[in-house]
Parts: C-alpha cells; structure tokens; sequence
C-alpha cells in the first residue's frame, strides 16, 4: 500500500483508486463461494417419494388433487395389466383429481378451468385473496420411481395455470 504524503506545496486531489475494500469484497466472494459450490452439486437424485395407492382423496373439493407417476420399462401405464411399476427411464404420467391420467396439455386446461369456476364462485380475484385460507392449492402425490422431471413438469403446468400453492402428500411413516 502507497501512502501520499503531499509534499510540493499546493494540495491537489488524489486520483488513485483505494484497492483495500476491493480486495476485501473480493475476499468475502471467494468465501460465499467456497461454501455454496460444494451445496449446488448435490443431485437431486437421493429425494425419495413413497409409493401410494391412486385413489380418490376426501379433501376440500377446491383443492386439486395429481398424483405423478411414469409408465413401466414395458411402456405400461398404471392399471394395465402386466405393469411392472414405475421405471426411471419411463414416460410421465399425471393422474387429474388421483384418478383421469392426463398429458401436459390438458393439465394445464383442466387446472385452469377448475381455478376460473372456483374463481368465479368466490365472487372475483378480490374476493377469494380476501381470505386467503380459500385459496384453492394442488396436492402431488409421486411414486417412488417417478423420476424428478415428472414431478418439476407438473409443478411448472400448475402453477402457469394459476396456482400459487403446492405442495406434497405422502405416507406417515410407521414409528414401529
């Protein structure tokens, strides 16, 4: 570091730039760094979601209700015969109020439609955010095997329709 003294007499302006709170932003980055990289890297791979019967839920009728899964190694959806289970390699499939399989497409229309009647229902946008507790949410249940890219893909369909909630439902686990 360069101190100026200022000797010759007439005073002027220093036109040097102060690297020290450079160096120190640089420093505190490299840390932020350090710490957040090692975190991003870890796959999402490890998230389990149980497996689940697809039947009809007895939840609040304004909630919709998907449950996620994908076709076997076959090619076979869920309730065909020979349907070996959920493969990681398989197709999606999205099962409408746990029971009507549905593509990308249609779930987006379907959610949007359902969301414009309860919408209308409640009297208008203004209405239904008065009370936030009747906001309509969706509620996904995945299979094991349903790899993440099913369960993203519906998340992202949902919420383009309208959507502001999601979330997830799974088994308790048995403490015995």
């Amino acid at each position: 570091m360069a101190i100026s003294s200022g000797g010759g007499g007439a005073e002027t302006p220093m036109s040097d730039i102060n690297t020290t709170p450079l160096v120190d932003v640089m420093l505190v980055l490299l840390i932020i760094f350090l710490i957040a990289v090692p975190v991003a890297i870890q796959t999402i791979e490890k998230l389990r979601i149980p497996v689940i019967e697809a039947v009809e839920s007895k939840d609040k009728v304004e909630n919709l209700l998907l449950t996620v899964s994908t076709t076997d190694d076959g090619g076979r959806s869920a309730g065909e015969p020979g349907y070996e289970g959920a493969s990681r390699n398989g197709e999606c499939r999205v099962y409408f109020n746990n029971i009507t399989p549905v593509s990308a497409e249609e779930l987006r229309d379907r959610a949007f439609k359902r969301l414009d009647g309860i919408v209308k229902r409640a009297g208008g946008p203004e209405a239904l955010m008065s009370n936030p507790d009747l906001v309509p949410q969706v509620h996904i249940r995945g299979d094991v095997e349903a790899p993440w890219r099913c369960v993203a893909g519906t998340i992202y369909n949902v919420q383009i329709s309208g959507y502001p909630t999601v979330g997830f439902i799974t088994n308790p686990i048995d403490p015995n």
